[in-house]
């Protein structure tokens, strides 16, 4: 339970919820305020013992009555305090009784400039932000930022929306950000997890079961998400019982692509793989090929792995080429799961409503993985709109009846039924030809394993990140492929 408490992104409309459930059941919210505040202070005392002084910016609202918590506590530990406070007339309730227990000056916020030596506590905007900050709060971030001082931001750095990740016109680059029983999609989501630095999450108080009750079956991507869902190799296993997967190549001058997808599934554990060619790319394919075997494609022959109750999962698009075939090709596939990736994807670019009405009429298990101009061919207007890549990809995923795995160094994965999790362990050396190629045969793994589409989905994603991580600087997608086994998590 802890693990998966730990796991919950909750936005901040529904943690305004939580507070007010909170106060509802008797937990005095004031009380939670003080219980904040005392948290930034402790982290800043802990992690900047030394610092000639502290400066405390506070906001309006709740989070800055949280810094004004932290100020009285930090004065109270005989550190150097100063503070200065936006709409300090403005202040009501809980935020009106920090002030009065903050026995210090504040200044006004536009006094402050930035000087060497002070470290920040950003408590002005917490993480209900949606508009652009001021002139005064902007030019703060910048002053802040050029001479490098360390800032600890209350919830979420000023300027960054909580929901959405996005910056509101300007925004403070973190140290360290402290968050309160939960995390934010704006601290996963980027630009706004680049802008946090390291997250702290403090339990202030507010019981587990209220958060958990308000928060909308949104998860950072992780092995607790999925491995119930995997299951590894039994002693009397065969190659069959561990799943088959097909993969689609193209011509002989494309066909890399599919080879990775294929050399990607045998790695993450598929028993059996095999690469449906071409006729013209079966030389160049057999001389790339030890373990995965080689099929020529023709009517026949896909015919037969649709009737094979052996082969388990399709992959098709990578390096495949766009034309008419391929949308034939891939609406043929459906009967079995099938990953829709590159090319598979932009040979519906014209006509996405055909496809998505063949996956419902199918009730197929899909898993489509658009990057961002993928994603803008297959869903046009969603892609144009506003709000987070969250709720983008959860629309996306509610229109075509398929798993969305919209790709980026902050790959979201969604459900139909509107589960959706962000993953956060993705390197950027990911970013290389090939990547993507490797995460669709990871994911025909997970499929052939028998997972449902969106733990596998969540687990090849979460899998290919690992890789990453283990393959390190200059990583290519062929090592990649060779430190997937090391990144698959133990399944207890």
């Amino acid at each position: 339970m802890k693990q998966e408490f730990e796991r919950i992104l909750i936005g901040p409309r529904e943690m305004g919820q939580v507070d007010v459930d909170a106060a509802a059941s008797g937990i005095n919210p004031f009380r939670l305020m003080q219980n904040a505040g005392e948290a930034v202070a402790a982290l800043a005392l802990a992690h900047y013992p030394s610092a000639l002084r502290f400066v405390v910016l506070c906001g309006p609202g709740n989070n800055g009555g949280d810094g004004y918590v932290a100020a009285a506590s930090l004065l109270r530990s005989a550190a150097s305090v100063a503070v200065y406070g936006l709409g300090v007339e403005d202040l009501k309730g809980d935020a009106a009784l920090a002030r009065a227990a903050y026995e210090g000056a504040v200044e006004p916020l536009a006094a402050y400039a930035a000087r060497s030596g002070d470290v920040v506590i950003d408590a002005i905007f917490g993480a209900g932000l949606a508009r652009e900050v001021p002139a005064d709060v902007a030019r703060i971030a910048a002053e802040v930022s050029v001479l490098r001082s360390p800032v600890i931001a209350a919830d979420i750095p000023s300027g960054v929306d909580g929901e959405t990740g996005e910056v509101r016109g300007s925004a403070f680059a973190a140290s360290h950000t402290v968050t309160f029983m939960a995390r934010k999609p704006g601290h996963l989501l980027l630009p706004g997890r680049e802008l946090c630095g390291r997250l702290h999450v403090f339990d202030i108080g507010i019981p587990k079961r209220l958060v958990a009750a308000r928060a909308g079956r949104l998860w950072e991507n992780g092995p607790g998400l999925f491995s119930a869902a995997l299951s590894g190799p039994t002693a009397d296993s065969h190659k069959y019982a561990r799943g088959h997967v097909a993969v689609f190549s193209g011509g002989p001058t494309t066909s890399g692509a599919a080879r990775l997808s294929a050399a990607a599934a045998l790695k993450a554990g598929a028993g059996a793989v095999t690469l449906v060619s071409p006729p013209e790319a079966l030389a160049v394919n057999a001389a790339h090929l030890d373990a995965v075997m080689l099929r020529e494609a023709d009517t026949r022959a896909i015919r037969a792995m649709l009737s094979d109750h052996r082969v388990s999962a399709f992959v098709v698009g990578p390096g495949y080429g766009v034309s008419p075939a391929l949308r034939e090709l891939a609406l043929s596939l459906l009967t079995k799961p099938t990953v829709l990736d590159a090319d598979a994807l932009t040979a519906f670019a014209n006509e996405p409503k055909s496809l998505f009405e063949a996956i419902r009429a199918e009730g197929a298990t899909v898993v489509m993985t658009p990057h961002e101009g993928e994603f803008g061919r297959l869903f046009p207007d969603l892609s144009t709109t506003s709000g987070s890549k969250v709720e983008r990809a959860r629309k996306a995923a509610a229109r075509s009846g398929a798993v969305i795995v919209y790709k980026g160094s902050d790959t979201v994965i969604a459900a139909p039924d509107g589960r959706a999790a962000i993953n956060a362990n993705a390197p950027a050396d990911l970013a290389t030809a090939g990547s993507g190629d490797v995460l669709s045969g990871i994911t025909a793994a997970m499929l052939a394993h028998s997972a449902p589409a969106f733990e596998a989905a969540c687990a090849a994603v979460w899998i290919h990140g690992q890789a990453g991580q283990i393959a390190g600087r200059g990583l290519t997608a062929e090592t990649l492929v060779d430190v997937i086994p090391q990144a698959i998590p133990e399944n207890d």
